[in-house]
């Protein structure tokens, strides 16, 4: 969508125009929902988080200042939403990193299973054998590097639109996507050396 075309629809919007406000947030629910569902590992859920954004930024579009894309303050009301979701679920986020790595405790050196390097994301996307690995390990990340790395990777977001996004610093930001994609090369790696014991 054309800057100037949203922010047509937005002011639109703003003065009551309903089809305007659908015809602004249609090119975001697909994506919005795909978030959710990655959040949340429920398609139940990620639907309900979908009209929960959309009802919260109907109510609040007035407060839309266009200080920032239109699509990074939907992003921000959807992730809020899934916190709120996840936080019923009452998962712990207090819990460091380390303790979500699956060799924790293990005394494995790095030259181990951690040969397996993930340089880049995008590779790994691309390959569905390993969707379902990575979906897996991407459900059992802590809920704050879930979703900076998920609007890193899957929404190719920039470092800066990330954060504004959650609302961190850039540097703070950095740190949970580089967080994430240890955690996550790691869970991978663990579970190719299952494979790979399997096949021995």
């Amino acid at each position: 969508m054309d800057h100037m075309d949203e922010k047509i629809l937005v002011q639109k919007a703003q003065s009551g125009d309903f089809d305007a406000f659908i015809e602004l947030v249609e090119p975001y629910k697909g994506r919005i929902f795909g978030l959710a569902r990655k959040m949340t590992g429920n398609q139940q859920d990620a639907e309900d988080i979908v009209q929960e954004t959309l009802l919260k930024a109907i109510d609040n579009i007035d407060k839309f200042r266009g200080e920032s894309a239109f699509g990074s303050w939907l992003y921000a009301i959807a992730l809020n939403q899934a916190r709120r979701h996840l936080g019923r679920e009452k998962r712990t986020e207090l819990q460091p990193i380390e303790e979500y790595l699956p060799n924790k405790g293990q005394g494995h050196s790095d030259d181990g299973h951690r040969l397996f390097d993930w340089k880049d994301p995008h590779e790994l996307l691309e390959q569905e054998e390993l969707r379902v690995i990575l979906d897996d390990a991407i459900a059992e990340l802590p809920v704050k590097y879930r979703e900076a790395f998920l609007l890193r990777y899957f929404e190719e977001m920039s470092v800066k639109e990330v954060a504004k996004v959650i609302g961190e610093s850039e540097a703070a930001t950095k740190s949970r996507i580089l967080r994430a994609r240890v955690a996550l090369r790691d869970s991978i790696s663990k579970a190719f050396e299952s494979e790979y014991e399997k096949k021995v």
